[in-house]
């Protein structure tokens, strides 16, 4: 799996099943699974490192589980986050962190952030690093959000989420999550970019989905969002749960219309 084919994937309407992956083991699972994209999240702050946010989680932590994930996986494409801290402060600063990254193994870098991060999208796109933008619910700026809440949900917040979607794409970027947004905006921004769109708690009319593995799984132990489907109910094992998770984004059986905001 590799950028292009996710573009093409995009163009001919087949949805892209991403899921986060910190290990060598789950990451070679979820591969013979059928998950085409491995996000290594800063997530694992809340889910491995047991923090109440992403904001604690280092370079160092970022750089050893890619390099764990990558050591897994075999097709699957790998995009790993950049932690809080080690993109925002310059173009410069955030390419070298990355190739921190992609020297690690990761094939693409999420950032998150709107229309301030265009300099440092091109800068790194022009160094040879593919990108990836995060809109909606950005998990950095949780304490500037007010929590974890749905994002852009008046008409002039949706106009501004959309314009940046296509800021980015214009940028540079090869891909976009985005969080926590009403079905409907999510769909007219999957529309309007030519890049894959990738949806969390954003609707069946994204390009593609992303969970947090061990809440598809049922196995975290904090509040599951709205956005959660757990896959073991059902299944024999974690495989097949898997399975059945690519099964329901590529059907669009999931999200359904309970997993998804107005």
């Amino acid at each position: 799996m590799n950028l292009l084919a996710l573009q093409q994937m995009k163009a001919q309407g087949e949805k892209i099943a991403v899921l986060t992956s910190y290990d060598a083991s789950f990451a070679a699972l979820s591969d013979k699974a059928g998950v085409e994209v491995l996000l290594v999240g800063d997530s694992l702050g809340m889910t491995i490192q047991g923090h109440s946010s992403t904001l604690p989680v280092s370079l160092r932590d970022m750089e050893y589980h890619t390099r764990c994930v990558a050591n897994g996986a075999k097709n699957a494409f790998i995009v790993t986050d950049m932690p809080f801290g080690s993109y925002q402060k310059t173009p410069e600063q955030a390419f070298e962190n990355a190739a921190l990254l992609m020297a690690a193994g990761a094939q693409m870098v999420k950032i998150e952030g709107g229309a301030i991060m265009l300099d440092t999208v091109r800068f790194l796109v022009e160094r040879g690093i593919p990108v990836c933008g995060h809109l909606g619910l950005t998990p950095q700026s949780v304490h500037q959000l007010g929590g974890y809440r749905v994002q852009a949900k008046d008409e002039a917040t949706a106009r501004r989420l959309l314009e940046d979607a296509k800021a980015l794409a214009q940028a540079g970027s090869g891909m976009l999550v985005l969080e926590m947004v009403p079905a409907a905006l999510a769909a007219a921004v999957s529309q309007a970019v030519h890049i894959p769109v990738i949806g969390i708690g954003a609707g069946k009319y994204c390009d593609g989905q992303v969970l947090v593995v061990q809440d598809m799984l049922g196995i975290y132990a904090g509040k599951s969002p709205r956005f959660v489907r757990n896959f073991m109910q059902g299944a024999a094992n974690i495989e097949q749960a898997i399975t059945d998770y690519v099964a329901a984004v590529k059907a669009q059986t999931f999200p359904a219309v309970e997993h998804s905001f107005e």
